[in-house]
């Protein structure tokens, strides 16, 4: 999606301060959003690819002024607003004001520690050959679907470099709008820093970006 998430290399919003010590969470409640974006995660109303979309659909004013967690929440929020499991009015209350229909699956307090081990694996068998081999050369496609993605705009039309193949993953385009896995395969495509940065980058930057086979063209 082309939207205020993808800021590779955009101008105008100030240097990138790290915190000297960064805290996991810097306030009690964004541990419960983390808690509970996992816990609503685990009842399988929606996947990994949904819950990112949702967050990027933020109106990019709200986006840019809010916290990560702010973030978070606020996907959630659009999840849960989108299956009617929360409605507005309840958000606004910040407590329920009926008896919400049954999820999918509940993960147990006891089942965290298990399934947080276990994480969500999205690498698939293959169904097809891969269509590039290590050393080829492929172009990012110029594209700018509506809906989720996971190629950077930065990258888009430039010229790259199969460097890894990691193999036959869940295609988050598909996923997120709920038209399936449809796995496919996933390079690791090595880029010059410059041709993407322009002259001002440093001669020896490069840049290697995961990227799904339908976002390349060979060369």
């Amino acid at each position: 999606m082309n939207g205020a998430q993808d800021l590779g290399g955009m101008m105008g919003f100030g240097p990138i301060t790290p915190e000297p010590v960064k805290p996991v969470f810097h306030a009690p409640w964004e541990k419960r959003a983390f808690a509970i974006t996992l816990a609503m995660g685990a009842t399988g109303e929606w996947n990994i690819d949904m819950s990112r979309f949702a967050r990027e659909s933020m109106p990019p004013e709200r986006y840019l002024a809010s916290s990560y967690y702010e973030i978070w929440l606020a996907g959630l929020e659009t999840l849960l607003a989108e299956r009617d499991l929360v409605r507005p009015e309840e958000i606004a209350a910040g407590h329920s004001l009926r008896q919400s229909r049954p999820v999918k699956r509940v993960l147990a307090a006891d089942q965290v520690d298990a399934a947080l081990a276990k994480g969500g694996p999205v690498d698939r068998p293959a169904s097809a050959p891969a269509r590039f081999s290590i050393g080829d050369k492929v172009r990012a496609k110029i594209m700018h679907p509506e809906g989720h993605t996971r190629i950077p705009r930065y990258c888009r039309g430039q010229t790259g470099i199969i460097e890894t193949i990691h193999g036959c993953h869940v295609f988050p385009d598909d996923s997120a709008a709920g038209r399936g896995e449809n796995p496919t395969w996933l390079y690791g495509v090595a880029f010059d820093g410059r041709a993407i940065w322009g002259a001002d980058a440093a001669e020896d930057l490069s840049l290697r970006i995961d990227l799904w086979e339908p976002y390349l063209d060979p060369l």
